[in-house]
């Protein structure tokens, strides 16, 4: 099995526990959302796409398991090292490429290291993408933008 499935099938283990069938399927749908849009976007900017996908496979993930949003971004990244220590999966150089990029996922106004670009333009991808009939949000908008314009869309 390739360490992205082992990670997913972590990842879905846990999810399952939401009660709440909504919450359940709105998790999957991002996280896996996320993933590959991640996925895409590190091949296009030559930066690994497993561990792209591997970071937005647990981006959100603490916010699910706990119900909360608050310091997620840092928390998830707290969480994202126990569970890549854990399952052994990633090299240190890596766990701590996603951890940097879950902890700074959220600062979507601020740019930070290339790779961790990725992650939080991919979460802007999702956001937005996942339901066009939402306003984008402020802090959002000019990363869409650019995004649009990298990939050659209107």
């Amino acid at each position: 099995m390739s360490r992205l499935k082992e990670l997913r099938k972590y990842v879905d283990a846990e999810i399952n526990k939401i009660e709440d069938p909504d919450k359940r399927t709105s998790a999957i749908a991002h996280l896996y959302g996320v993933s590959l849009a991640a996925t895409m976007i590190a091949q296009k900017r030559g930066m690994d796409p497993e561990v792209a996908s591997m970071a937005a496979m647990l981006h959100d993930l603490y916010a699910y398991k706990t119900g909360s949003y608050d310091d997620h971004a840092h928390k998830g990244a707290d969480l994202a090292r126990e569970i890549l220590e854990k399952l052994q999966l990633t090299d240190v150089a890596e766990t701590d490429a996603i951890c940097s990029a879950i902890y700074h996922h959220d600062d979507k106004l601020v740019v930070d290291d290339p790779f961790d670009e990725i992650l939080k333009d991919a979460d802007v991808i999702h956001h937005v993408m996942n339901d066009l009939s939402k306003e984008i949000k402020d802090k959002e908008l000019k990363r869409y933008e650019a995004l649009c314009k990298e990939f050659g869309m209107k």
